[in-house]
């Protein structure tokens, strides 16, 4: 007992002057239990390949260019795709919070919607459109957009109406209104998400790669299952967890938190 208390005393020490091993630690236990069933033997290597053996994969596809070009081709489809999830998601949002005729319009059709899954499009959108890019960027917006747009209204309805009252009785139209008071007060929400709809959107994109691609990670961890290559499946999984950690993380977290603490109406 003492000598757990001293291990986790030195893990708060270095973690406190390291705070980034804050975020390798946890993956340390795994990867020695992933050790030693391969190094047991426990499962044939062919089925189960070891960590060394994902990390000459990755450098051997790395040199080649193979991994750096299927990972520029999945990041720039979910970019695009997210960008016109975006674009739709929260006009439509601010719009349904801020008008109760349009809510009661649209809202049980965003339900509706919502729980069709996007790969439950995939059929439909391969017989008009095929297997093009077009097919995977909609499935993209199609899965960004509901968690923008449900978001991004509970953002605006969440804003006082004492401070629309407020900011109209000191001059303000109702384009600044929206603009410096409804949108930094949805802010928050909005984040909540972007962070949502893009963790989706990522996944929708991997399956979509498996089934339409002809490139992307989605694409190379299919296209080695055909070769039966397990070790290149196992590091297209390492790279998209590792890739999305990160950018969860390191940039879309602080951000959200940053959102919260600046215009959330935080307090002490």
């Amino acid at each position: 007992m003492k000598l757990l208390q001293h291990v986790w005393s030195i893990y708060l020490r270095i973690t406190a002057r390291f705070p980034a091993l804050r975020s390798i630690v946890p993956f340390i236990p795994l990867l020695i239990a992933w050790t030693l069933v391969t190094e047991l033997a426990v499962f044939p290597r062919a089925f189960l390949p070891g960590p060394i053996d994902v990390v000459n994969a990755f450098g051997t596809l790395t040199y080649k260019g193979v991994l750096t070009q299927y990972l520029e081709d999945s990041v720039v489809r979910l970019a695009v795709g997210a960008a016109f999830g975006i674009a739709i998601g929260i006009p439509l949002g601010v719009l349904v919070g801020l008008s109760d005729r349009v809510r009661q319009a649209v809202w049980p059709l965003l339900l509706f919607f919502q729980a069709i899954g996007d790969i439950a499009w995939l059929p439909i959108l391969l017989v008009w459109f095929g297997f093009s890019l077009t097919t995977m960027t909609l499935v993209i917006v199609y899965t960004v957009l509901f968690p923008i747009v449900l978001n991004t209204s509970l953002g605006v309805r969440s804003v006082s109406t004492d401070l629309h009252r407020a900011a109209l009785s000191l001059g303000a139209s109702k384009l600044r209104v929206i603009w410096e008071v409804v949108l930094p007060g949805a802010l928050p929400n909005i984040m909540t998400g972007l962070r949502n709809g893009l963790g989706y959107g990522w996944r929708a994109l991997i399956a979509t790669e498996i089934i339409v691609g002809t490139s992307g990670i989605g694409f190379m961890m299919f296209d080695a299952r055909r070769a039966g290559s397990v070790v290149e499946i196992l590091l297209g999984m390492v790279v998209l967890g590792t890739l999305w950690y990160v950018v969860d993380s390191w940039v879309l977290a602080p951000i959200e938190r940053a959102t919260g603490k600046r215009w959330g109406l935080v307090t002490q």
